[in-house]
């Protein structure tokens, strides 16, 4: 490690690497809120509407996968080579998802397109890692940030244009010309030092396979779980039952092995074991069930509540990306010149609880115009939990930053399964309770209910539809309660927190070559996973000095 005492000379070639990595990010983000708003379009012209929600969690359940090995793939291998790979796979399955011609298709599709986006969104977190010191970070960090939440707040509008007015095919298609300028920025610009690798075979058996397959086993049985429960089973049925048992006591079994056992851990104990960093995780956690839930079902209450279109239910909501993505920049701002990290947390947790709360108020007849700022507040919430990053990374070495990262996006990708699943049965239960019977009998059995009543919403007759309105309205209302109750447990996981100073120290392992660099010039072999030998202070040091 060293210190960076000065102010470091940024480059045309940093610039560059940054902004491939924000457009990955971009492309991930942007087509896991887009396809929300146009799923009904999909089941519409695809079928299989009783296998609609893997659409979702198909790709969840990919993503969530491959984020713990992400990361230590890319400690062995290098970072530029498995972004590259994820960037291809995101493409491809974005090819295959829009040429779908059956549901079984568009899932397969979208279980490669997951594969990618858990690539990607590690690899952005640990190059950036690798170029700016934690100490700098917050104000690139925000960025990231601000292109992850703006994706995501104007995804559901752009789903909905497309489903309405193009093809949803679209939606997957305009990845592609994305990914082309991604993959060739990265290839041409990120030219980051790498080690050598002596033998494959070594390198691949240190990917800790036995703690992987367990983190990925117990994820996968979760997920399974949370996608068949109160949809196409009860919570209280075999199928649910199981795999959720398998998964809950797998995954602990995964940390005790990685912990006392592995030789090469994906999840070093050494990245848990401080309050501060602990409590980060738990924050990501309950921030991404909001953060996740939050999206999905506000259009839902526009479309069901409101009967609004597609488009116009994502037009509705595009007001939050007005604030998510600044509010992500001044969270960013403010830690970079104060190190307040714990505080802004705080602030974040409180803006959410406020905005949460509003939102329970919600009725069928509340004006358009009044959603907007209870919408607005929440979005200040999401951006500015960013910031639990910081608290996780603060406590630590810049040596854990591939494991702690990977870790981090395992939490908060992990919990978008447990927010939507538990929103979707708590909407599902609600609406069987509170729809009129005489509207009940005309969705079809074994159906989900939200998604089918939506289309035929506007064609009812009065006073049918307006009871079918109110039900939606009091149905997600308990929603925006559990939400309220995540939030809460949020703000005291943040008052858990230590604020320690923010380092300067980098890895010097990693940063980008000098391009005139000699080959000599390389990180020292990797021998089973490990660096041998030293790294000379002549090597990549000054990692952000990038002029040509």
């Amino acid at each position: 490690m060293s210190e960076r005492e000065d102010k470091q000379n940024r480059g045309w070639r940093f610039w560059l690497v940054f902004l491939a990595l924000c457009i990955s990010l971009f492309l991930t983000a942007l087509d896991l809120a887009s396809v929300s708003t146009a799923l009904p379009a999909i089941v519409h012209d695809l079928g299989g509407s009783e296998s609609f929600a893997w659409v979702s969690s198909a790709y969840t359940l990919a993503c969530t996968a491959v984020l713990p090995i992400s990361g230590r793939a890319a400690d062995i291998f290098g970072r530029r080579t498995v972004l590259l790979v994820a960037i291809m796979l995101f493409a491809a399955g974005s090819a295959v998802t829009g040429a779908a011609a059956s549901m079984n298709m568009m899932i397969a599709g979208r279980t490669i397109q997951g594969i990618g986006s858990g690539a990607i969104q590690v690899l952005v977190s640990i190059v950036t890692a690798d170029l700016i010191p934690l100490k700098e970070r917050g104000l690139f960090q925000s960025f990231t940030g601000a292109t992850f939440s703006l994706a995501s707040v104007i995804g559901p509008f752009i789903g909905g244009a497309i489903a309405q007015h193009t093809s949803w095919r679209w939606l997957f298609y305009l990845n592609l010309p994305l990914c082309v300028i991604a993959f060739v920025l990265v290839l041409v610009f990120l030219r980051l030092r790498k080690p050598h690798i002596e033998s494959y075979a070594e390198a691949f058996l240190t990917l800790d396979w036995v703690g992987n397959l367990m983190i990925i086993g117990g994820a996968t049985s979760c997920i399974v779980a949370l996608t068949w429960a109160g949809v196409s089973f009860p919570w209280s049925s075999a199928p649910v039952i199981a795999p959720l048992a398998i998964g809950l006591v797998c995954l602990p079994m995964a940390l005790v092995y990685e912990a006392l056992l592995a030789t090469h851990a994906v999840i070093p104990l050494s990245i848990v074991n401080n309050r501060t960093s602990a409590s980060g995780y738990i924050g990501s956690f309950l921030h991404g069930l909001v953060v996740n839930s939050v999206p999905f079902f506000i259009p839902t209450y526009f479309q069901g509540a409101k009967v609004a279109s597609p488009l116009r239910s994502g037009l509705y909501i595009l007001p939050a990306a007005l604030f998510l993505s600044p509010s992500a920049i001044v969270q960013g701002i403010v830690i970079s010149k104060t190190g307040r990290y714990r505080l802004v947390n705080i602030i974040g947790w409180c803006a959410m609880l406020l905005g949460m709360g509003l939102l329970t108020l919600l009725k069928e007849s509340t004006p358009v115009a009044v959603t907007i700022p209870m919408q607005i507040i929440v979005a200040v919430g999401f951006g500015f939990l960013y910031a639990t990053t910081f608290s996780v990374l603060a406590p630590l070495d810049p040596v854990n930053n591939s494991a702690a990262l990977s870790l981090l996006l395992f939490v908060r990708t992990f919990s978008a399964s447990w927010g939507i699943s538990i929103s979707a049965t708590i909407l599902q239960n609600q609406l069987q309770h509170h729809l009129p019977d005489a509207f009940l009998q005309l969705v079809p059995p074994n159906h989900d209910i939200a998604y089918s009543s939506i289309p035929i919403i506007q064609t009812l007759p009065q006073p049918l539809q307006t009871e079918v309105r109110e039900a939606f309205a009091s149905s997600l209302k308990l929603v925006w309660q559990v939400l309220l109750a995540f939030c809460g447990a949020g703000l005291l996981s943040a008052t858990m927190q230590k604020q320690i100073a923010l380092h300067d120290k980098m890895d010097d392992r990693w940063g980008l070559e000098q391009v005139t660099k000699e080959k000599d010039s390389e990180m020292p072999p990797v021998v089973a996973g490990e660096v041998v030998g030293t790294v000379e202070s002549t090597v990549g040091v000054d990692i952000t000095r990038m002029q040509a």
